[in-house]
């Protein structure tokens, strides 16, 4: 058990959390789909409500981990633009000033522990379900349905925020090595890291 008055940096407790609030929210979303679905499974035959309940869960969860813990837990965010001339699209990656620039921050250990556990824990949880689901698709297909929802959603995540965050990290090398700035972008377009001073 970690000692509240002399922690160690990343020890799994949400009091020592820069963002506590934050952190149980994500952390409940994160929790929270899983947990009706699998009792779903369990304690009820009302399939629909089940189903409803946990795509409005892993809706918020999928919202809330792209727009407000990634930002506000590691200085991440990314999202996808469009191109109307041409049609094309592209990931833009966000990145919070590092400490020693101006305006930076310093990212706390346990938050930064905890979104990374959670953010690779519940992909490799819903492939779980996946093989429960192939299993069960024989009483009701509507349960692997559900489960390829949570796949694409919490792989989606898990995928932009990796890469967001090994472009934040190239792209505070280069900036260190060669720009004073705090822009850079790669030759498809994407953002490597945009600086943003909100919350």
């Amino acid at each position: 058990m970690a000692d509240i008055d002399n922690p160690n940096p990343g020890t799994l407790n949400w009091r020592l959390s820069a963002h506590p609030i934050t952190l149980v929210t994500f952390l409940a979303f994160r929790a929270g789909s899983l947990l009706s679905y699998i009792l779903g499974l369990w304690f009820t035959e009302n399939s629909i409500l089940v189903f409803i309940v946990t795509i409005l869960l892993l809706a918020a969860d999928f919202y809330y981990l792209k727009n407000i813990a990634g930002r506000r837990l590691v200085g991440l965010r990314w999202w996808n633009e469009a191109d109307q001339a041409s049609g094309s699209s592209h990931w833009v990656f966000e990145s919070a000033p590092q400490a020693n620039e101006p305006g930076g921050r310093l990212v706390n250990a346990t938050d930064k522990r905890f979104f990374w556990l959670a953010l690779y824990a519940q992909p490799a949880l819903w492939v779980g379900m996946a093989i429960v689901a192939l299993v069960k698709v024989f009483n009701n297909p509507i349960w692997l349905v559900l489960v390829a929802i949570a796949l694409v959603l919490t792989i989606t995540n898990t995928l932009a925020f990796s890469r967001c965050d090994k472009f934040s990290q190239a792209s505070g090398v280069l900036e260190r090595g060669l720009y004073s700035g705090s822009l850079a972008r790669n030759v498809g377009g994407a953002v490597f890291s945009r600086m943003f001073n909100r919350g």
